[in-house]
């Protein structure tokens, strides 16, 4: 069968179908027909099926069911065997049930449907099972004291769980221990029964009140409790109208005021009275809110055996029977109301962002706890809502806003930081632009046609928070153009003097013009170029010239073959600018005249051809300086003595002329700046009416530029007329673009900010609100100005006081005793006195004292006053004693003492135990509190602070925008704290201190490192081709206060900053300049025919190459040295009749490729034949091409893209990069590109790109917060922080550390929110990296606040537990609660005050409202097996291994152990009690096996937890790794002195030795021999004695000599000598010898280094360097080894 295909349907659902392919194959696997397998058997092919749609994912989930325990793998792999020793746990494995359900009803669907969608969860994963983790239990505490005080009594000790057993370990031991005592035997008979009270039973109504309450139904039952209510007040009433009755009759005096008083009493008077009284029924407990009734309770008095047994109350008759009732509270539950309608939804429109409103519902008290009840429930839940009905609006929609970016800045760099030295206008390239982000209100749709411009709801701002998501960015980069500058080519030579205009030749005067290019485009076009034409008059000019192009051969006379003879020249027509033109343009210029020439005869001298003009001296000529030029020729051979032509003296061999004869005076027009762009006024009216557009600029033909121009003169005073062509006068007019008008634009003001609040609840603090108004386009091109004032604020309205809640309690109710049937048996029941319960009303109100509903007082006025208390009904024989009054004042501090009384009332000061003054004191005296108040300063200072109004520019401080720079002078502060004479912390109000101390302080102003500007680029690193160029900079002023850092020095270029970027320099720029050969210098001198061989010289020369010639020599480095022609030169000087040749020319080209088969060759020509029967030699050379010798190939060489180059006074931004194309020849020598360009070769490469520096955002912070509120309301720890948050953060580059006002802030890599280095913001030149956008900064400061005193309710320890009336049994004990001060810093214990201070807390104790006073308890009865009270929940401890968390969480315990009193009652103990529970932040805590000294035969041997003080029982530690505690020696160790060993065998005591039988059984302990070595207390130092010390006898001084006596053993047990005795003299012998060596070698060695021995090369040598001694060198090998022992 194949698998099921897929579930095909026309709907979703389970109506789907699917198929599969079923085939009949064979049990070998091969497939057969269908007919051979039985057609009963077949399995379906098809089955319906859930078809999935993708709305089913909503429908259908995974049901992921919980893992099950832990199973070891061994368990389910057969023959896995389980580890034997559990190290860290054991492998297992967790299984879980998976499935697909229905999410509503979770009924379990098929798996494919789920599987549809998401792959289904594992069902099973790797588990640890961790090793079994044992009982940890404390070290037993000491032994109680006996629990009787005669007799056979009691000890326990006890110890306590500190970790539970975890994982199947060991359970935990006894944590008690008994032992038997008997501190004496007891006089007279042993009281064996003790009184035992039970606990006080439930509260119950009086039985006349519970029979009459069972005989009426309770409508009649409530009817009669108000009848019964109203009878009691009219009573009342009644017996004080009686009373004042007889009150009356008493006196004229008392009718006076009575009748006074009543005539008092008007209707309106009366009627007040009436409403008070009838407010205050209605305040009265028992009415609304709660129905208090009083009860009692009993409780059961037994009398038991000390065995734990009942006996009858008669055998502890001895003792006073217990009161068995008491009063009580009948306790009832809280009732509420059913819940309210829920109240209309908060929001009432529709949220398009989904936001959803609240709405409440709340539900009344009917009826509030009694008797210890549980509280009631919440009164008041919310729950989130939509507005529900139709037409619901749709809320008002925010949007952000921004304004537009403003202008592009440019942060400067290190070297124009100082504003002083720099100008910082012209920076240019990438800066950062900001802008401001605000929200509106979204225009409606009704409003949406209308311009957001002209729409002021759409721009006025509004709160920031009603905007949602993410707000627009607040800065970008941008690029500022750089200029560039116009760059123009060197000037040319001067031109011919011609006519200004060659058209019009009348006038005879001319000008020479030279001129130069603009090489670029610079910025604003050609106009902002210097002068291209210069000019300067001359006469004669001529518009034609013929230009001497060469001078044919001489041509001897009369056509002979030598003698004189003419050059003809060869001549081109040229026009003024030096171009061919045609020769009839220069019919009427002068043709240049043939030359006069010889060719010399055999006899004849024979010169040189003249050499070429040289550079003209001067570049004018005027009176003190004229223009020369020169040429040399040389003698290249002698005339034959009389015969020929004879040789010319030296000064003929040089030619000198003028040149550039014309005046050094030169013209040219200059012209000035370019005016504003104004209306041009020729310009017809209709054409002007046009000059303003809406896109923001004017019309070419409306507005103009205009100039002005004048002639310009170099090198004279005056200004001649005429002086400038004016053909070349520049234009005075242009049209220009005159860009529009724009007009400031402002947001309206926002609304005004809300004020705190409605109400205050605390001082009258006067608050403010303020409003606001954004630029969003600044004024341009003379606009509108903004408006000055952006910010408004004024004081907000005296708000009201928050409405306050208080609890009103009323006067206590009369004392209710205990049924009169229930204590009628009990002494004195025939008197109504004794203990009662009394209840008072209590009421809600407001602070100006109207009701107020008690749910508000529920919430806002803290806890319900107690409705109850005890009250004691005086009897006949007590005492009554008025309230104590108040303390009278004191007149002097700590001297004075202050007292206050009471009285005895009634009947009581009648008698006599009521005067005893010891019992009933009727006055106290105390001392007069001593206010002694000192002030101290406590806490570091805080960082300085500028002054509010010192943020900005001026004397103290100093604050540019976008960047912190907050310096100059500010405060500090120091907190000072007041304490009184017994060290409490007091308001510092009474040390008449403001609460801290100030100074002044200065914050120093970062300075940057300076650097230099930029040095001049250096030359190119090659004269030919590619090469680089640097340019430095150098510190200036180093960095101080914090400022930014110099970059790291260079040491190599010995520069703080350099930049090195390529160049190319041209091959031709340097050249070699050769002059003249010499005179020759003939070696073998022929006196008659001046020839021979011999030697000419000539300097050479590197020069720089201009475009007039070689100029000014440079050094010969910058020359090619292979170009370099000779300097000297040796050949034969020819004699007369010789024939004489010209040098030779130039090397001709080999042909490429080069060939070994090719060859080059030069020539040379006759200048004199020779004479008879002789020959010219041959006029060519000729050598073969061989490659990379004389012929070479060339290619082109593409170098790498330089660094991105900006303009030099751009930061950022985009640059252009470079590389640089070379021509290498074939040996890989580069030269001029003109070898590569004359083969034609392809230049395929771009050799400029534009590239982008990108640039760094600085650090935008806003202005500091106001101060927030002190993190510690009191005491010592508290500082109040100030706020400034980073405004907008982008991509940058940054190093150092935040400091801001000496508060220091660094981020580091292991720092959250992806900061990758640290960071600076306090100098704009250092940026921020953040590897996270939209990440908010915090950066803050902090100051101290007046430091107040910590009040806070704290409990006293609880009182031992008390049984009232009886020995043991329930009882209860109490504790108190009071006000304690302290400074807040957690080291302070704190001391009780008087609760006064503490008033205005609400009454908590950690934060529980809840104050529990008193608890039951009980009192163990003698002879009682009971269990103590819960330990202290142990540390938290982890689950470890060898220091590492196990991961199975953390875990602490608490135990309860049993104490015994008797013996006999042992068996009736109850079970020892621990209980765990999970805890967080657990450590991992070590035990260790700890050893004590031994002791005999034993020691202790303990485990100790981690590094605590605490010793712990074998619970911890591993019991395989345990230390013996016993040790035992067979035979026992019986000899005098001896003992024991570690080795199991006996030894003997310190100054014993060992005497052995022969089996090797200790004989005897002998002592030993002393040897004394003395000391300097000893009074016979120089006196060295052996002898024996009788242990029988020993001296007196024997135990003073401890630490100076030395007991050697030289014997064994069978009376011979020890080995180690042998082993000494074998020692003390080669120490003798090694000493004796080393005297040997020193002396030999200072002798040597006295007189050293010649130094000998084949010798190894060592050098030994002595203190104070030269180097000496010689041959010592054991000096060497001396040396390096003593090193």
């Amino acid at each position: 069968m194949g698998p099921w295909g897929r579930c095909m349907g026309s709907e979703c659902g389970p109506g789907g179908s699917q198929s599969r392919a079923v085939w009949c194959a064979h049990s070998e696997g091969w497939t057969t027909l269908h007919t051979n397998c039985q057609q009963s058997e077949r399995p379906s092919n098809q089955q319906n099926c859930f078809r999935v749609c993708d709305w089913h994912k909503e429908i259908y989930d995974w049901q992921l069911g919980a893992w099950n325990q832990c199973m070891p793998v061994s368990m389910r792999s057969a023959g896995m065997p389980r580890p034997a020793v559990c190290t860290r746990g054991e492998e297992g494995i967790q299984t879980r049930e998976v499935g697909c359900v229905h999410k509503s009803d979770a009924v379990p669907a098929e798996d494919a449907i789920c599987e549809y969608f998401e792959p289904k969860p594992r069902l099973e994963q790797a588990c640890l099972i961790p090793c079994p983790h044992n009982c940890v239990v404390s070290e037993f505490s000491p032994w109680t004291s006996c629990s009787k005080s005669c007799g056979m009594g009691l000890q326990n000790r006890l110890r306590w769980v500190l970790a539970p057993p975890l994982f199947g370990g060991s359970a935990c031991p006894n944590l008690t221990e008994f032992r038997t005592c008997q501190p004496g035997p007891c006089e007279g008979e042993e009281s064996l029964h003790s009184l035992r009270v039970g606990p006080w039973g439930p509260c119950m109504a009086s039985p006349i009140r519970q029979t009459r309450e069972a005989r009426e139904p309770k409508p009649e039952r409530k009817a009669k409790r108000d009848r019964q209510a109203r009878q009691e007040r009219q009573g009342k009433r009644r017996k004080n109208k009686e009373k004042k009755e007889v009150k009356e009759n008493k006196g004229e005096r008392v009718k006076d005021r009575v009748r006074v008083k009543g005539r008092m009493r008007d209707p309106e008077t009366r009627e007040l009275i009436k409403k008070k009284r009838t407010r205050n029924r209605q305040n009265r407990q028992g009415l609304k809110f709660w129905d208090l009734q009083v009860g009692y309770q009993t409780r059961e008095v037994t009398c038991v055996h000390r065995s734990g047994s009942t006996a009858a109350l008669s055998q502890c008759n001895q003792q006073t029977l217990p009161v068995t009732y008491q009063a009580c509270v009948i306790p009832k539950d809280c009732e509420v109301t059913e819940w309210s309608d829920w109240s209309a939804c908060s929001k009432e429109c529709y949220d398009l962002n989904g936001r959803m409103g609240q709405r409440t519902r709340t539900r009344q008290v009917k009826q509030f706890p009694m008797g210890g009840r549980a509280e009631c429930p919440e009164l008041e839940e919310t729950e989130p809502c939509y507005p529900q009905g139709e037409e619901i609006p749709p809320c008002i929609v925010y949007n952000w806003r921004t304004t537009e970016w403003s202008e592009c800045r440019v942060d400067v760099l290190l070297s124009q930081q100082d504003r002083r030295r720099s100008n910082q206008t012209g920076l240019c390239g990438g800066g950062v632009q900001t802008r401001e982000v605000y929200c509106v209100q979204a225009p409606s749709e009704t409003s949406s046609n209308l311009s957001s411009l002209k729409s002021k709801d759409a721009l006025r701002p509004v709160n920031s928070d009603l905007c949602l998501g993410v707000s627009p960015n607040t800065t970008q980069l941008c690029h500022i153009p750089c200029p560039v500058e116009c760059e123009v080519s060197s000037w040319s030579a001067w031109g011919p003097c011609t006519f200004e205009n060659c058209q019009d030749q009348s006038t005879k005067k001319g000008f020479k013009l030279r001129k130069r290019k603009i090489m670029n485009e610079p910025t604003g076009g050609t106009g902002n170029c210097p002068h291209l034409t210069e000019a300067i008059p001359c006469e004669e000019p001529s518009c034609y010239e013929w230009l001497l192009v060469k001078l044919e051969e001489c041509v001897p006379d009369n056509a002979k073959a030598c003698g004189p003879g003419t050059q003809n020249p060869q001549v081109q027509c040229i026009n003024s600018d030096g171009e061919y033109v045609d020769r009839q343009l220069c019919r009427d210029a002068i043709l240049p005249m043939p030359v006069l020439c010889e060719v010399p005869c055999p006899k004849d001298c024979v010169l040189s051809p003249w050499t070429s003009w040289s550079l003209c001296s001067n570049t004018c000529s005027g009176k003190n300086s004229e223009g020369k030029q020169t040429r040399s020729r040389s003698i290249l051979a002698y005339n034959a003595g009389d015969g020929g032509g004879q040789c010319p003296n030296s000064s003929s061999l040089q030619e000198v002329r003028n040149c550039n004869d014309h005046p050094c005076t030169v013209y040219h027009w200059q012209t000035g700046p370019w005016g504003q762009c104004i209306e041009d006024t020729s310009v017809p009216s209709a054409n002007s009416s046009l000059s303003r557009t809406g896109a923001g600029v004017g019309t070419n033909e409306a507005f103009i530029q205009t100039r002005k121009h004048t002639r310009k003169l170099i090198n004279v005073r005056h200004n001649p007329p005429k002086k400038c062509p004016e053909s070349l006068r520049p234009d005075t007019v242009r049209p220009c673009l005159l860009p529009c008008k724009r007009d400031c634009i402002v947001t309206p003001y926002s609304d005004w900010t809300p004020c705190p609040s409605t109400c205050q609840t605390g001082g009258v603090i006067k608050k403010k609100q303020s409003r606001k108004r954004i630029i969003i386009q600044l004024p341009a091109n003379g606009g509108q100005d903004c408006p000055e004032v952006l910010f408004q604020e004024k004081e907000c309205d005296a708000s009201s006081v928050c409405p306050g809640y208080r609890w009103k309690t009323h006067k206590w109710r009369r004392c209710q005793l205990v049924p009169w049937t229930i204590r009628q048996d009990s002494p004195g029941a025939q008197e109504t006195c004794g203990p009662g319960l009394q209840a008072r009303a209590v009421s809600c109100k407001k602070l100006d004292g109207g009701p107020a509903d008690v749910a508000a007082c529920l919430k806002f006025a803290g806890p319900m006053p107690q409705l109850t208390q005890s009250c004691q009904l005086p009897c006949q024989d007590d005492c009554q004693l008025t309230t104590w009054s108040k303390f009278s004042s004191c007149t002097a501090d700590c001297v004075d003492v202050r007292t206050r009384k009471r009285t005895l009332v009634g009947k009581s000061k009648k008698r006599e135990q009521c005067k005893n003054t010891q019992m009933y004191p009727l006055s106290e005296t105390q001392y007069c509190p001593c206010n002694k108040y000192n002030a101290q300063p406590v806490g570091n200072w805080s960082d300085c602070i500028l002054p509010e109004g010192g943020r900005v520019e001026g004397l103290l401080g100093m604050k540019v925008q976008g960047d912190i720079k907050e310096c100059g002078q500010g405060y500090r502060f120091q907190a000072m704290v007041c304490y009184d004479q017994d060290n409490r912390l007091v308001e510092t109000s009474r040390c008449n201190s403001h609460g801290y101390i100030e100074e002044a302080c200065i914050i120093p102003c970062p300075s940057d490192c300076k650097l230099s500007e930029w040095s001049n680029w250096s030359r190119c690193s090659k004269s030919c081709g590619s090469g680089v160029k640097v340019r430095s900079k150098w510190l200036r002023e180093k960095p101080y206060n914090g400022g930014r850092p110099c970059p790291k020095l260079d040491h190599v270029n010995q520069a703080q900053v350099y930049e090195v970027v390529p160049c190319l320099s041209d091959c031709s720029q340097y050249v070699w300049v050769a002059e003249p050969w010499s005179i020759w210098k003939v070696s073998n001198v022929d006196l008659k025919e001046n020839c021979g061989d011999g030697v000419q010289t000539r300097k050479v020369r590197c020069m720089q190459n201009t475009v007039d010639g070689p100029s000014d020599p440079v050094e010969d480095y910058l020359c090619d040295p292979e170009e370099m022609p000779l300097g000297a030169r040796e050949s034969k000087l020819p004699c007369p009749g010789d024939c004489v040749l010209t040098d030779w020319g130039p090397w001709s080209r080999c042909p490429l490729p080069c060939n070994v088969n090719s060859t080059r060759q030069r020539t040379a020509s006759p200048i004199r034949q020779p004479g008879e029967e002789k020959q010219c030699p041959s006029t060519t050379k000729k050598e073969t091409c061989t490659l990379n010798t004389n012929c070479f190939h060339y290619s082109y060489n593409i170098t790498d893209w330089s660094t991105c180059q900006l303009s030099e006074r751009a930061v950022c931004g985009v640059g252009f990069k470079t590389r640089m194309l070379d021509c290498v020849r074939s040996d890989g020598k580069s030269v001029d590109l003109k070898f590569c360009e004359e083969l034609g070769l392809e230049k395929k490469w771009q050799m400029n790109a534009s590239c982008v520096v990108e640039c760094p955002v600085n650090c935008q912070l806003s202005d500091w917060s106001s101060w927030s509120e002190c993190s510690h309301t009191c005491g010592l720890a508290g500082k109040p922080t100030l706020h400034v948050e980073d405004l907008d953060l982008k991509l940058g580059i940054c190093q150092n550390t935040v400091k801001i006002h000496s508060f220091s802030w660094s981020f580091t890599e292991d720092s959250p929110k992806g900061w990758s280095i640290t960071a600076d913001c306090s100098k704009d030149e250092l940026h921020l990296v953040l590897m996270e956008k939209d990440t908010l900064l915090q950066l803050e400061i902090q100051r101290p606040f007046p430091i107040k005193p910590c009040y806070s309710w704290r409990y006293s320890a609880w009182s031992p537990c008390k049984s009232e009336g009886a020995r043991c049994g329930e009882g209860l004990r109490f504790r108190n609660v009071s006000c304690f001060v302290s400074d807040g810093s957690g080291k302070d214990p704190g001391s009780m005050v008087d609760e006064e201070l503490c008033g205005d807390l609400e009454q908590t104790v950690d934060g529980d409202k809840q104050i529990i006073l008193q608890e039951s308890c009980t009192v163990p009865c003698p002879g009682e097996c009971y269990l103590t009270e819960w330990t202290v929940w142990s540390p938290c401890q982890l689950s470890c291994i060898s220091g590492d968390d196990l991961g199975f969480g953390s875990v602490q315990v608490r135990s309860r152990a049993v104490l015994a009193q008797e013996p006999e009652n042992l068996l009736q103990c109850p079970e020892q009690e621990w209980e765990p529970r999970p805890c967080t932040e657990g450590k991992c805590f070590e035990y260790k096996w700890m050893t004590g000294p031994w002791k005999g035969s034993s020691r202790h041997v303990w485990c100790q937890r981690y590094k605590n003080l605490n010793s712990l029982p074998a619970g911890g530690c591993p019991l395989t790794s345990e230390p013996v505690s016993d040790r035992s020696c067979d035979p026992a160790c019986d000899k005098l002195r001896s003992y024991c060993t570690e080795a199991g065998v006996c030894g003997c005591d310190e100054g014993y030795t060992e005497v052995m039988t022969s089996d090797g059984v200790l004989d005897q302990c002998t002592v030993i021999p002393v040897l004394e070595i003395p000391t300097a207390g000893d009074s016979k130092a120089d006196v060295k004695t052996i002898r024996a010390l009788n242990p029988t006898q020993p001296t007196a001084n024997l135990p003073g000599r401890s630490g100076r006596t030395w007991f050697l053993q030289p014997f064994g047990p069978d009376g011979t000598l020890k080995t180690w005795v042998y082993g000494v003299a074998a020692g003390a012998f080669v120490l003798l010898v090694f000493i004796v060596s080393m005297t040997y070698l020193a002396c030999f060695c200072i002798l040597a280094r006295r007189s050293p021995p010649s130094p000998d090369p084949s010798i190894t040598s060592v050098v030994w360097v002595g203190p104070n001694d030269q180097e000496l060198i010689y041959t010592c090998p054991d000096c060497q080894r001396i040396e390096t022992q003593f090193n």
